[in-house]
């Protein structure tokens, strides 16, 4: 199945989920639509209509990426820049909120929760990678997981948001990275005094021995323990 042909099926099903959830009832109904043999699709999407959510989460990630590519952000602070990056994130699928809001539910399945999770931490990890982030320690596992718990807190009250241009959400998103912006803070405090107090260079050694991983395979996972010379 070519790319576009790939896409034009994944927004069929997306349409037909609002009728019939994110199933297999709305894959069938997309291969009717569109003429397509169904023993096709198994190459693409070898399981079924999850793989077909998967997709659609990642074609927002790309169109994100897409259009945050054709913007200079280089006179904003880091805290403007993450609002912007997830503004856009929505921006993008403001055409497909009802199946959005739909998929997030079919993530939140036991038995989907895994892969949901790692698409969340995924978009993180893109944005902090668009804005340059080089972290190598843990920094790189607290910045990617913080953002994605804005991320999901954030997309969770833009669904039921009704208010005029979303201005509700953008207030909601606003006090969140005020939220976070308090947690680094704190965190650097920390980081600061630890040396002066005895519990803590304990935990702090270890902290610190804490590497991102060199493998891209291995991005998804907690983190790696460095060996100390």
């Amino acid at each position: 199945m070519d790319q576009v042909l790939k896409e034009k099926f994944i927004k069929v099903v997306a349409s037909q989920a609002i009728f019939r959830g994110w199933s297999n009832d709305s894959v069938k109904e997309a291969c009717t639509d569109l003429d397509l043999d169904p023993r096709i699709l198994e190459s693409s999407f070898p399981r079924g209509v999850l793989d077909v959510a998967i997709a659609f989460h990642r074609i927002g990630d790309r169109d994100m990426m897409n259009s945050l590519e054709s913007e200079n952000l280089s006179n904003l602070k880091m805290r403007e820049k993450i609002t912007f990056a997830i503004k856009c994130r929505l921006g993008v699928i403001a055409g497909d909120k009802e199946p959005v809001r739909l998929c997030m539910s079919f993530f939140a399945l036991p038995h989907n929760l895994l892969d949901g999770s790692k698409l969340i931490w995924g978009t993180a990890d893109k944005i902090w990678n668009f804005l340059g982030d080089e972290s190598e320690d843990y920094n790189f596992y607290t910045k990617r997981a913080i953002l994605s718990g804005v991320y999901s807190s954030v997309i969770l009250f833009w669904l039921g948001d009704d208010s005029e241009g979303n201005t509700a959400t953008w207030g909601f998103l606003d006090r969140r990275i005020q939220n976070v912006m308090q947690f680094e803070n704190l965190k650097a405090r920390i980081k600061k005094k630890s040396s002066n107090f005895e519990s803590l260079k304990g935990p702090s050694r270890l902290i610190s021995r804490i590497k991102k991983p060199s493998d891209k395979n291995l991005l998804n996972l907690p983190g790696i323990i460095k060996n100390s010379d």
